[in-house]
C-alpha cells in the first residue's frame, strides 16, 4: 500500500515545506527492519484509516485536501478508545519525520575522537566448515566480551561468535541515525513483550552487542542489591564483585561526565532537582572526551563512548581470541556418553546464507542475552530446567516532557546526562535522556496540524525518563524463536505513576509553562495540581511504556530447584557450559546494568579458570 495520504494525514503535509513529502519513502525504509507482525500491523492500519476516508467523503486520503484530512483525523481522535492506537502509529511516523526534519535543518557530523583499534573479525561465509578451540562465547556484548578478554588472557584459544555485523566508528559518522538504527538493533528496535500492557524491548544485534546502542550510563551494583542476590539467592560470587566491578570502571575509563558538554536537558534536570533540594547529578559514564553529540542509542559517531567493541574485545583479539560475524548459533553439541554425565562438546553455527559450520571446543560461555539465551539452551536439549527462562526483570520505563519559553535543542548535548535519586530508594531511577528527534520513547501528542506543531515545536521540548526497578514478571518463551511474556506488577505500575508525577514535578520547578504527560486522553498539564488531578484519572495502561535492561532468565544462584545455573555461573545439567550474560544475574540490579553483566561475567570466567 502507498503510504503518502496516512503520513501526509498524520503530520499535516500541505506542500508547503519539503520535508514532510519524504517521509513515506524513509517510512518504507522503518518497516522493512521491523518484524513482519509490526509491519502488517501498521500496513492494515493505514488501510483501515483509508477506508474510513473513503466511507465518510468517497476518497482515500491521498485524494482528499490538507482541510479534508484535518477533519477525518479529527473525527477519529474524538474517539478516546482509539487515541492509544493512533499513538501506536505515529510512533514509525515520527522516527522518520524526526530524520527528515534533521536532514533539512543539517546534519552535522561531529570529528572521530579516536581510529578504532583493531578487531580479528571474520564473516560466518569465510569460516571453516570444521574447526577446534578450547573455548567459544556466544555473543559479543558486555558479558560476552569480559569472558572472551579473560579466557583469552588466561591461554585459551578463544572463538567469539556474533549473530550480527562489526560496524566501525567512521561507518556511524557516514549514516543518519535512523540508518544505523534499522542496522543495530534486532527486529529494526521494535522487540516486543505481550501482556498487559506490551512493552516494546529494544535489544542491540551488533559485535558489541547492545553497548554499541546504550547510553553509556555506568552505575556499580548497589551494595544492598549484592547483599540480596546472596542472601535470597545465594550467588555467592556476588560478595566477590567489588574489585571486579573496579576492573570493569577502569577498563571502560568510567568517570563522571564534565558539565561543559551536559547540554540543556541536563542543566534543567540539575535546575528543577536543586530548586526542589533533590539528590542528583551528572551521570557516570564511559565517555572520555565525550563531544555531545547525542546519537550513543546508534553508536557513538565520535568513538568517545567505550561499548566493548572499542575497549575489551580488541585486548580479547590481542590475546588470540577470533570473532566470527553473521554467525547464527543453533545448537551447543554435547557429548552425552562420557562417565561423568553429558558435557559440552562445541556448537553448531548457521550462517546468513542457511549453510552450517561446527567448532568443537570442550568449553561454551552462554553470553547471548537474557532474551536469546533460554530458546538457545532449548534448542541444545539444556532446557529442562523448570526456571529456565523465567523470572525476567526489564526495567519498565516511561517518560514525559516539559515545554519551556526559550529553545533547549535537548538533541545537543549528552544523550543521558544527569541521574536523579531522590525517589531511588522508592524503585523509581529518574535520567535526563534526550535522542536523536524522533527516536525516543515519548511520543508527541496530537494528530494532523497538532502533531505538525509540536514537531516544528520540539527544540523547546525537555525530555525526562524514569526507570522501575521491577519484580520479575516475564517470561522468555520458544526455541526457534523468542516469544517474550511481561504482565506488569500491580506494585510496579504504581511506581510508574509515582515516577510521572515526580517528572513533573521537576520539570515544573525547573520553569516548564507545561508538562506533556503521555498519556493520550489528557496530553497535557499547566500545574502540578492539573497533572494531580490527570494523573487520579489514569493507569499505567494509558503511559508510552518501553523497557530495557532485561535480566535473570538464566538465574545463577546456590538453590537447584531454582536456578537454572549454579552459585558460579555454570548451567546445571551439563559439565563445560557457562552462563556469563545478563541472564545469570539473579534478580533486578536497580540501575542501567552494564558493569552489573561486565563484573559477573568476569568473576564466572575467573571461577572457572581457578577450578
Amino acid at each position: 500500500m502507498n503510504l503518502t495520504g496516512f503520513v501526509a494525514s498524520l503530520i499535516a503535509d500541505d506542500g508547503t515545506d519539503g520535508w514532510p513529502a519524504r517521509v513515506p519513502a524513509r517510512l518504507e525504509t522503518v518497516l522493512a527492519s521491523m518484524p513482519r507482525p509490526a509491519r502488517t500491523g501498521v500496513r492494515s492500519a493505514a488501510r483501515a484509516l483509508d477506508a474510513y476516508a473513503l466511507a465518510r467523503t468517497g476518497r482515500g486520503l491521498a485524494a482528499l485536501t490538507p482541510a479534508e484530512r484535518e477533519s477525518v483525523l479529527g473525527s477519529l481522535g474524538a474517539r478516546p478508545a482509539l487515541l492509544p492506537l493512533l499513538d501506536v502509529l505515529k510512533v514509525p511516523v515520527l522516527l522518520a519525520a524526526g530524520t527528515e526534519r534533521m536532514l533539512q535543518q543539517g546534519l552535522s557530523v561531529p570529528p572521530l575522537t579516536r581510529e578504532d583499534p583493531p578487531l580479528d573479525c571474520t564473516p560466518a561465509d569465510s569460516w571453516p566448515d570444521r574447526s577446534t578451540a578450547d573455548a567459544v562465547v556466544i555473543g559479543s556484548g558486555a558479558g560476552g566480551s569480559m569472558a572472551a578478554r579473560t579466557l583469552a588472557r588466561a591461554g585459551l584459544t578463544v572463538v567469539v561468535l556474533e549473530e550480527g555485523q562489526h560496524h566501525s566508528t567512521a561507518s556511524f559518522g557516514r549514516r543518519t541515525p535512523l540508518d544505523r538504527f534499522a542496522d543495530l538493533y534486532r527486529d529494526g528496535g521494535a522487540t516486543v513483550a505481550l501482556g498487559r500492557p506490551p512493552l516494546l524491548l529494544p535489544v542491540g544485534r551488533a559485535v558489541g552487542g547492545t553497548t554499541v546502542v546504550n547510553s553509556g550510563t555506568c552505575y556499580r551494583t548497589p551494595e544492598h542489591v549484592l547483599a540480596r542476590w546472596t542472601k535470597e539467592f545465594g550467588f555467592h560470587l556476588a560478595e566477590r564483585l567489588g574489585p571486579y566491578l573496579d576492573e570493569t570502571e577502569r577498563t571502560l575509563k568510567v568517570a563522571t561526565q564534565p558539565l561543559d558538554v551536559l547540554g540543556n536537558n541536563g542543566r534543567i534536570a540539575l535546575d528543577g532537582a536543586e530548586r526542589l533540594g533533590w539528590e542528583a547529578a551528572p551521570l557516570r559514564r564511559n565517555a572520555p572526551g565525550c563531544k555531545g553529540s547525542c546519537q550513543c542509542v546508534v553508536g557513538c559517531p565520535t568513538g568517545a563512548k567505550q561499548s566493548v567493541q572499542l575497549s575489551v574485545l580488541p585486548d580479547a583479539c590481542a590475546a588470540g581470541a577470533r570473532i566470527v560475524t553473521g554467525a547464527e548459533v543453533r545448537r551447543i553439541l554435547v557429548d552425552g556418553d562420557r562417565p561423568g554425565g553429558p558435557r559440552a562438546a562445541g556448537v553448531r553455527v548457521r550462517r546468513e546464507d542457511g549453510g552450517e559450520f561446527e567448532i568443537l571446543a570442550p568449553l561454551v560461555v552462554v553470553a547471548a542475552g537474557a532474551l536469546q539465551s533460554p530458546p538457545l539452551l532449548r534448542r541444545s536439549g539444556l532446557g529442562s530446567h523448570p526456571r529456565l527462562g523465567r523470572n525476567l526483570s526489564v526495567h519498565p520505563a516511561t517518560s514525559v516532557a516539559g515545554r519551556f519559553p526559550e529553545p533547549v535543542t535537548a538533541w545537543e548535548g549528552v544523550l543521558q546526562s544527569v541521574g536523579v535519586e531522590e525517589h531511588h530508594d522508592g524503585g523509581v531511577l529518574i535520567e535526563a535522556t534526550a535522542t536523536p528527534p524522533g527516536m525516543g520513547s515519548f511520543v508527541l501528542p496530537g494528530l494532523g496540524h497538532e502533531l505538525r506543531r509540536e514537531l516544528e515545536d520540539a527544540d523547546r521540548l525537555a525530555t525526562l525518563g524514569a526507570m522501575i526497578a521491577d519484580r520479575p514478571s516475564g517470561r522468555v518463551l520458544g526455541r526457534d524463536r523468542t516469544l517474550l511474556r511481561y504482565d506488569l506488577d500491580r506494585r510496579d505500575a504504581g511506581r510508574l505513576m509515582r515516577a510521572v508525577r515526580a517528572m513533573g514535578e521537576l520539570l515544573f520547578a525547573a520553569g516548564a509553562q507545561e508538562v506533556l504527560t503521555g498519556i493520550p486522553g489528557a496530553p497535557r498539564a499547566r500545574s502540578l495540581d492539573e497533572l494531580d488531578g490527570v494523573l487520579a484519572g489514569a493507569g499505567p495502561r494509558q503511559l508510552h511504556l518501553s523497557a530495557y535492561h532485561p535480566t535473570g532468565t538464566v538465574a545463577a544462584g546456590s538453590g537447584p530447584e531454582r536456578s537454572p545455573a549454579d552459585a558460579t555461573g555454570r548451567l546445571r545439567g551439563v559439565e563445560g557450559v557457562l552462563v556469563a550474560d545478563a541472564s545469570v544475574l539473579p534478580g533486578c540490579p536497580e540501575v542501567n546494568p552494564q558493569l552489573s553483566i561486565m563484573a559477573a561475567a568476569l568473576a564466572v570466567t575467573e571461577a572457572q579458570l581457578e577450578r
